[in-house]
């Protein structure tokens, strides 16, 4: 497990304890949490970028919003920042994210921001991580969403924030 990341460990509230947990350890210390993060990215004709999971990764071929863990020693915004670029290519300004709010998962909190993008970026997918990609409408996404092909607990997870994510979706796509 030399190789495994580490993320930092949070209480209830999502404050820091000081701990760390390293990844796929089978001993998760209990009324502890990790973070994750999620950036929906807006392109400046106002289509949304989603990933479709890799075959090798858990919920293969699910379509999502990028996101992933936040390494030790991370910000959220450091850490949407390296996903998006890790996943799909894409280099994003910290400064451009904005923050849709946070979701609770049974050890998670997933933080969701937005993101705007000029143009039409080229993707550069990586294989071990995402299987395709494709810029959608929102309506595409609710469409996605609807017929279970996100990640149930990504969904769970954005429930209550998914509302708000729309209309901040709605206001990025608006700005073109």
């Amino acid at each position: 497990m030399a190789d495994a990341e580490t993320w930092d460990l949070l209480d209830e509230q999502g404050a820091p304890t000081g701990e760390v947990h390293r990844r796929g350890d089978p001993r998760w210390p209990p009324g502890r949490f990790h973070l994750m993060v999620a950036t929906c990215v807006v392109r400046s004709d106002g289509l949304v970028l989603l990933t479709r999971r890799a075959a090798t990764k858990t919920f293969p071929f699910a379509w999502e919003i990028p996101g992933g863990s936040v390494l030790a020693g991370e910000t959220g915004a450091q850490a949407a920042v390296r996903e998006v670029r890790e996943e799909t290519g894409l280099v994003l300004d910290e400064r451009a994210l904005e923050r849709v709010g946070r979701g609770v998962e049974s050890a998670s909190f997933l933080d969701v921001h937005v993101a705007t993008v000029p143009g039409r970026p080229r993707l550069v997918l990586d294989p071990a991580e995402v299987d395709a990609a494709a810029w959608v409408t929102w309506a595409d996404v609710e469409v996605h969403r609807a017929a279970g092909r996100m990640p149930a607990p990504w969904v769970g997870c954005f429930a209550p924030l998914w509302p708000d994510l729309a209309r901040k979706v709605a206001e990025a796509a608006g700005r073109r």
